[in-house]
């Protein structure tokens, strides 16, 4: 159990033997089904955990130039890379980090494919099966008029020069019987053109660490699909699986204000900064300690430190009253909350520790005026 008390607060604190369970699944997942599994950026990217996550896997996948560098840099292998849109002037760095890139249209493909005729790149074009089961728009890759991928309608017959793979992210911390669901559309809608290439990647959104998820029922729809399509090399690219429940945000209360019957303990970090998943998705945290809701003797409505008048959440019942200085304890703030924070109002940044395997604190990253005055200009 994390001793919070060794850490500097408000701090967000990963657990390695928490981490390397999740680990562990993974690679069982890929194992067992004869697939890779990859890490995508875009949920996490604490480099300084890379050393532990290549025990267990070889590659990661890359949205933008600088992702497509750390993975070569910190990761040690180049990246698969997709961006919706990619720019001269990114272009030639993405091709010096990257083995697999992915051309989100035709229109872009065009564009850039010649240039990667001189590097040892293998291609991909983005595919988008006009069907997801993801229910808020914000995150639902195939919402009506999407900007992503190339729809059955506008694939040609044979596929272009370098095509050699597809891409098709539909998922949102899904589970397997959703992936099942959403394969039927891909291959009803793309099936034609797999005999054209030599892999397909279903990108993320597959919470297979999360309790509930069947692993077994995943892995023998993989085995499926390789069954039917022997010659395709399978990849998939969670983000939040690998760091599902593998870490927390500890805080402070710092003042506790009270209208019209409404008490409001704020703390020392940030809805929108620190934790904005919350605000968007939306959803209501998980604190130690406490219920969400208004079932418990003591209620409180948490408010975050920045002056933004939606920094807030709540209610959550407590056991005992709080006070100025009790710790406050967000779980479950790894997974792309640590790459979405923003020091909006220049408030402090949480640090970011490790708790080791042998119960060691060790404190990665402390935040400072300089982070905050580097981002301006």
């Amino acid at each position: 159990m994390i001793d919070y008390n060794q850490f500097p607060n408000p701090c967000y604190i990963m657990d390695e033997s928490l981490l390397r369970k999740n680990l562990e699944k993974i690679k069982g997942v890929a194992d067992t089904a004869g697939i890779e599994i990859i890490l995508a950026f875009k949920s996490f990217a604490l480099w300084r955990t890379f050393p532990i996550f290549r025990e267990y896997i070889g590659h990661s996948t890359a949205s933008s130039k600088y992702e497509a560098r750390m993975a070569l840099e910190t990761f040690g292998s180049k990246a698969h890379t997709y961006s919706p849109a990619y720019t001269d002037e990114d272009f030639h760095e993405i091709m010096r980090c990257s083995d697999h890139i992915t051309f989100n249209s035709l229109t872009q493909y065009e564009r850039f494919y010649r240039k990667t005729l001189e590097h040892d790149i293998t291609c991909g074009l983005r595919i988008n099966p006009e069907y997801s089961e993801v229910e808020n728009d914000l995150y639902n890759p195939c919402a009506p008029g999407s900007r992503f991928g190339v729809i059955q309608s506008q694939m040609p017959e044979k596929l272009p020069e370098g095509i050699e793979g597809f891409h098709c992210h539909t998922l949102c911390e899904s589970n397997s019987y959703d992936f099942e669901r959403t394969l039927v559309y891909i291959e009803r809608n793309f099936s034609k053109w797999f005999d054209q290439i030599k892999w397909i990647n279903f990108g993320g959104g597959h919470l297979m660490t999360q309790k509930d998820y069947n692993r077994e029922h995943l892995i023998g729809v993989l085995k499926g699909f390789k069954a039917r399509y022997p010659h395709l090399h399978v990849i998939m690219e969670p983000g939040s699986a690998f760091t599902w429940q593998t870490g927390v945000l500890t805080s402070k209360v710092v003042d506790i204000v009270e209208n019209k019957g409404i008490k409001t303990a704020i703390v020392n970090v940030s809805f929108t900064c620190h934790m904005p998943d919350t605000l968007e998705m939306p959803y209501q945290p998980v604190i130690t300690d406490a219920k969400i809701g208004n079932d418990g003797p003591y209620i409180y409505r948490i408010g975050g430190n920045s002056c933004l008048s939606g920094d807030w959440m709540g209610n959550w019942s407590f056991n005992k009253e709080l006070k100025v200085g009790d710790v406050v304890v967000f779980e479950d703030m790894i997974h792309y909350t640590t790459v979405k924070t923003t020091m909006f109002n220049g408030i402090h940044h949480p640090h970011i520790g490790l708790w080791t395997k042998d119960n060691k604190a060790l404190v990665m990253k402390h935040f400072t005026y300089g982070d905050y005055l580097n981002r301006m200009c």
